[in-house]
């Protein structure tokens, strides 16, 4: 479920959310601008708003799922919000196992076979994703479908497709971006 158009939420994103400055990226690029996820995912309004599109988003990407999948730390808050917006359990991907206890990477119950909709938060090589994709493969579940709140349309999409992933969002960062600029200049 992209939604064509920057909306009220959208706004509010960026308004909560985007930084400017000099940034390195998690992908080890650097940036002028910065979406702070935990901005965000800390904020109980716009982590509720948030999962019911991401929900909605699932629903329409991949109508299979059994779960949702988030990668931890970045998407767990997102996936626990679209699980109970969507009535999906949800299964947290470790960025490795545990040395400790059940040494599980992959963290709640899940069936070999099952489909899973992995959420991330913003999207940039994919990197992430990527990695919770072979994770979760690895675990004998199926991987198909990826949703994001933010791609910021800087390759990460591609390489999910390399995987046979296909990635949807919400919002791509050069109309959030277009909307930062609209509101800092009214008359343009």
């Amino acid at each position: 479920m992209r939604v064509s158009a920057v909306d009220e939420l959208g706004r509010r994103l960026v308004d909560v959310a985007l930084l400017e400055g000099d940034f390195t990226l998690r992908s080890g690029r650097r940036s002028r601008w910065y979406l702070d996820k935990y901005r965000f995912e800390t904020e109980p309004g716009l982590l509720r708003e948030l999962g019911e599109r991401l929900a909605a988003a699932i629903r329409e990407s991949e109508p299979g799922a059994a779960r949702i999948g988030g990668p931890a730390l970045g998407a767990v808050a997102l996936a626990a919000s679209a699980a109970m917006a969507s009535g999906l359990p949800f299964i947290i991907v470790r960025g490795e196992a545990k040395e400790y206890a059940t040494g599980n990477r992959i963290e709640g119950p899940h069936e070999p076979g099952e489909v899973v909709c992995l959420v991330e938060d913003v999207v940039t090589s994919g990197g992430a994703l990527r990695e919770a994709v072979e994770a979760v493969r690895a675990a004998g579940l199926v991987v198909r479908h990826a949703v994001c709140v933010v791609d910021r349309e800087e390759g990460g999409a591609d390489a999910l497709a390399r995987l046979g992933v296909r990635l949807a969002s919400l919002y791509r960062a050069g109309e959030l971006l277009a909307t930062r600029e609209q509101g800092m200049n009214p008359h343009g």
